[in-house]
């Protein structure tokens, strides 16, 4: 059976057609999930393996994407060792008892697979599944800083301030938090894989946060890290950050074989800051609240811009918003498919 069309492009290579698939495409808009979910937390759907498998392949059904992405969160691995994590509807994760001191270090114990043999039970399932179709599965986790700012600010954040407190005042314990959350999100990354993932994102949703400097000094090394412990797995990598596009540089070196690209950045220009490495990206989300005709403009531009050398995998720029309405999307698939040009022979 070829290889997909998917993995190609994550390697730079020439395909039939661009692959597409989307952040965030199984969830809140979704009809299906939301008559599926209930009122449940978003931890109990993911710790049900027969529940999260549905949910992960209910928008490969509904848009013929190229690529299935894990029905996850970034923070599972943390709740399961028991850390104090919930995600709160309407504002993401929220920590009982921020990290705060050395002490809180003995807290972050290793991940071990009874932690997560909900979420590796998940990955067999949804494996089983598209061996049909040989669509891949992408498995992911949270990079290191984005995963710390929760963990230090307690929940979403806007101005970064308390973790920037400890990472300037306490570098050295800013440090041994990285190198914890480091090794249990290797642990997580290579769990996925071993059970059937065929690629692999790394999301450091917060990075944006960050100076050049701060970006270079205090985050990059710990990203490097979990690339270096899953670089023997043989699987593509994604390095994805929001608000990075003066960090695109930087990003490149961290060891990822893709970089994402958000919609801040022009997708012709981030693929001049990345140099020779594949780009995954970058519709900006909001261009596909207000009806096909304006998604399909937006869409066409991306793929412009994506040029007709190989490497490029469509997404949006950031998650599928809640209000989006499905039948965008699709329509976003199947001209992507038709019309893209990037490593088309």
């Amino acid at each position: 059976m070829n290889e997909p069309v998917f993995l190609r492009a994550c390697r730079g290579e020439s395909v039939e057609h661009v692959p597409v698939w989307f952040m965030r495409q199984a969830g809140r808009s979704l009809p299906e999930y939301r008559a599926l979910r209930g009122t449940g937390s978003i931890l109990d759907v993911i710790a049900d393996p027969a529940l999260a498998c549905e949910v992960t392949l209910q928008p490969v059904r509904r848009y013929g994407v190229d690529a299935a992405v894990l029905f996850s969160d970034i923070v599972v691995p943390f709740h399961a060792i028991g850390f104090g994590v919930d995600v709160v509807p309407g504002r993401g994760p929220v920590i009982a008892h921020p990290f705060a001191s050395d002490a809180d270090l003995d807290r972050l114990r290793d991940l071990t697979s009874d932690d997560i043999s909900p979420v590796t039970r998940t990955v067999q399932l949804v494996v089983e599944q598209l061996a049909r179709t040989n669509t891949p599965l992408i498995g992911f986790a949270g990079a290191p800083f984005t995963v710390a700012s929760y963990l230090v600010e307690g929940g979403p954040t806007r101005d970064f301030a308390v973790i920037k407190s400890l990472m300037h005042a306490d570098p050295a314990l800013f440090n041994q938090l990285l190198e914890r959350i480091t090794a249990i999100t290797i642990t997580f990354l290579r769990a996925q894989v071993q059970h059937g993932a065929r690629a692999l994102q790394l999301f450091d949703s917060w990075a944006g946060a960050l100076t050049r400097d701060e970006y270079e000094r205090f985050a990059l090394p710990a990203t490097m890290r979990v690339f270096e412990g899953i670089a023997n797995l043989g699987v593509p990598t994604i390095l994805f950050g929001v608000g990075t596009g003066e960090l695109l540089d930087l990003m490149a070196t961290s060891g990822s074989g893709v970089v994402g690209i958000d919609w801040h950045v022009d997708l012709d220009e981030g693929r001049r800051r990345v140099g020779h490495l594949p780009v995954q990206g970058n519709l900006d989300p909001a261009r596909c609240v207000s009806g096909v005709e304006l998604a399909l403009d937006a869409t066409r531009d991306v793929l412009r811009r994506a040029g007709t050398d190989a490497g490029h995998i469509f997404n949006l720029g950031h998650g599928v918003l809640p209000s989006t309405d499905p039948t965008v999307l699709e329509a976003v698939v199947r001209l992507v498919h038709e019309e893209g040009r990037a490593g088309v022979k």
